[in-house]
């Protein structure tokens, strides 16, 4: 999941609103208020920093070149069988070292806005970067990672060296030798032979118009484009290649933005094939075909009828094969760890203030409390008691502590939406799991998201695993959608099981349940899994659990806009993390809660046997 229906309406309802904004943007900072301009409000379905940028870098670089003669370079570059999607990713990774940082000087309002958006850019694309051979990919994260610290970083030499051709754009006085820079470029980065086999500079742009009008360009055109097809293909080009962003992947969510809506019915064999993708794509499952028919027979009823659970302990621990899916997930798994590592004095600060919190209170619960009792060691103080007194409580019992009948179960939303801040939510999940393990508190940690018709709970560690099985943590990897009050309903079914008196479930999730509808033939299509009806049903799971002596806390790891669905599900039980420097403190407030609340109840106990003389 992208974004929510509140947000698809919003994109809808003020689109007109959202293009004007952008226009005029760009014509305030090109000052040229005839410009015809495009805005693409889709790119607001990824970050509102990058659309914004995206307007203003087109409005600076119609200010300072001549985007008709580079536009023109480029399709004849390609007429000559240069790579577009290539050369149109060189240009742009050119025009941002062209144009960015003179922009930001001008106008230093920019700066922020433009580090967000480039933020904004390697979190969404991380998946496709960056490959050892794709020399393209690994400058422009170079160049990215340039922009967002402030300074030039190390880099290999060869990289080094088309690094600084890349900026050297900076320094172009007219669009022909901004031309010349991306055509040395393309010529040594992407097709070394492009200059052997069809000449140089000159020859490139001595193509004429009657070749390219000759030339099918159909083929680079969706349909509706092919009448006009070179000046289609140029005005295409051209309103490209400002851009910095994956195209593919605005795309890609903005076709998923306008499909999130629909229920879909599909058939059995094309459920047979989603569970092979599902097993391709998470791992396989750790149940046995009768285990897995019975959970989903016990769990998936009502309105979750059309359901299906499947349990895994990941792909990277359990694949079918070493597929693309795989490989991402190890990168993924390379990435959180870097994030870790990045804040490892908070973490470990964090993970030791948790610990002392959870010790301090299962210190208090262990206290043995001394009680008068009709048996046990004779006190021989009360001795003068018998015959004078009806009261036989001649004796003194220990009433010994118990800290060892604690559960807790930890789910985490691992649905799309969490992706931008995938790391920092497998942190939590971290810090948290690592204090219950130093207290020697059994925990389970699993996480969620919804594919198709199955909503698939992915095992980092079991209850009674050692301490090392936390770092399967970093397995966390985020997809798809979420069935939260499936997810829940499963987890807290498992947990019931469990022998221990007090049992704890932390959800860490953005307040968001959201799920397209994928149903069987002739199922009777529910409403779509979203908006008010999920959050009521999702809330329905944490009361019911709670009813049966759960203690159900709520971690919020999402958008501030968000808060009222989060306090809808969870009441008053969960934790909003502003500033991960508190977490330990807000999360052991809550967490040790259920410890405490025992505590006091134990007290109470004590102090009735002495008013009352009762018997344990």
């Amino acid at each position: 999941m992208h974004k929510d229906l509140t947000e698809e309406l919003s994109i809808e309802d003020y689109k007109m609103e959202l293009e004007n904004r952008i226009r005029n943007l760009l014509w305030t900072v090109s000052g040229d208020y005839t410009l015809d301009v495009k805005p693409d409000v889709s790119l607001f379905l990824r970050s509102k920093e990058i659309a914004l940028y995206d307007g203003i870098k087109q409005g600076a670089f119609a200010r300072y070149f001549d985007k008709n003669l580079l536009g023109l370079y480029l399709v004849k570059k390609i007429y000559l069988d240069a790579s577009e999607t290539e050369l149109t990713g060189l240009t742009q990774l050119c025009i941002e070292a062209a144009v960015g940082e003179r922009i930001c000087e001008e106008r230093p309002g920019v700066r922020r806005m433009r580090k967000k958006a480039l933020e904004d850019i390697l979190d969404q694309e991380y998946e496709t970067l960056p490959f050892y051979d794709k020399l393209l990919d690994r400058l422009k994260i170079a160049v990215f990672r340039d922009v967002l610290t402030g300074s030039v970083q190390p880099l290999e030499k060869k990289l080094s060296a088309f690094r600084d051709q890349i900026y050297a754009c900076a320094e172009s006085r007219d669009t022909m030798e901004l031309i010349r820079i991306i055509d040395s470029l393309y010529n040594a980065v992407i097709d070394p032979d492009f200059e052997k086999k069809n000449g140089s500079l000159e020859r490139v742009m001595a193509v004429t118009l009657e070749e390219l009008t000759e030339f099918g360009w159909e083929d680079y055109l969706n349909e509706e484009m092919y009448e006009e097809a070179l000046e289609n293909y140029v005005e295409k080009l051209t309103d490209r290649m400002t851009d910095i962003e994956d195209s593919s992947l605005t795309q890609d969510m903005e076709e998923k933005r306008k499909v999130k809506n629909k229920i879909t019915v599909i058939s059995e064999e094309a459920l047979q094939k989603a569970h092979t993708y599902v097993e391709l794509n998470f791992g396989k499952t750790y149940l046995t075909p009768a285990e897995e028919k019975r959970m989903n027979h016990l769990m998936c009823r009502g309105i979750h009828g059309d359901c299906s659970l499947y349990f895994t302990e990941g792909i990277l621990k359990n694949p079918v094969r070493d597929n693309y899916q795989y490989q991402y997930a190890k990168r993924l798994r390379n990435k959180n760890i870097w994030i870790y590592h990045d804040k490892h004095r908070i973490a470990k600060r964090n993970i030791a203030i948790l610990t002392e919190l959870l010790k301090k209170a299962l210190v208090i619960r262990s206290e043995n409390q001394e009680v008068l009792s009709d048996r046990g060691t004779i006190v021989p103080s009360r001795l003068w008691r018998i015959g004078r007194s009806g009261e036989a409580n001649l004796f003194k019992r220990i009433l010994r502590g118990d800290n060892t009948d604690f559960v807790v179960d930890i789910l985490i939303d691992a649905s799309g939406s969490q992706m931008s801040r995938q790391g920092d939510v497998a942190l939590q999940a971290y810090m948290i799991s690592s204090a219950l393990s130093n207290v020697d508190i059994p925990h389970r940690v699993m996480s969620y998201c919804t594919f198709w018709d199955h909503t698939i709970l992915h095992r980092f560690r079991e209850y009674d695993d050692p301490v090392s099985a936390d770092e399967d943590i970093f397995n966390y990897v985020t997809s798809s959608n979420n069935r939260d009050g499936l997810a829940i309903k499963a987890a807290g079914y498992s947990l019931l099981q469990r022998e221990e008196e007090k049992k704890i479930l932390i959800i860490l999730s953005d307040g968001r349940p959201y799920d397209v509808i994928i149903n069987r033939p002739n199922a009777k299509n529910p409403a779509p899994y979203q908006g008010k009806y999920a959050i009521s049903d999702t809330a329905t799971e944490v009361r019911r659990l709670r009813s049966q002596g759960v203690s159900v806390l709520g971690v919020f790891a999402g958008e501030e806009k968000d808060l009222p669905a989060e306090k809808k599900i969870f009441g008053k039980d969960f934790a909003y993390i502003r500033d991960i420097g508190n977490f330990s403190k807000i999360v052991g407030r809550y967490l040790t809660k259920p410890l405490e609340t025992d505590n006091l109840k134990k007290k109470v106990f004590y102090f009735k046997c002495i008013i009352f003389n009762c018997k344990e």
